[in-house]
């Protein structure tokens, strides 16, 4: 239990002493770069889903 206390401390350490963090302006709008661009991919997979969606039932409508 030891060698978990002792991972999880020098993990802490390394975070603090030797990670360079981004400057929080450029997280910021990293952060909404990320945010539209995700919300526009979602809308196309929701487009193209719609689309899938129609032309499967609109394939077993007319072969039945």
């Amino acid at each position: 239990m030891a060698g978990i206390a002792t991972y999880i401390k020098e993990s802490f350490e390394e975070l603090k002493n030797n990670v360079s963090w981004t400057p929080w302006p450029e997280a910021q709008r990293l952060m909404v770069i990320v945010a539209v661009f995700s919300i526009l991919f979602s809308l196309a997979i929701w487009g193209v889903d719609t689309v899938f969606s129609r032309a499967v039932k609109a394939y077993f409508e007319m072969i039945s």
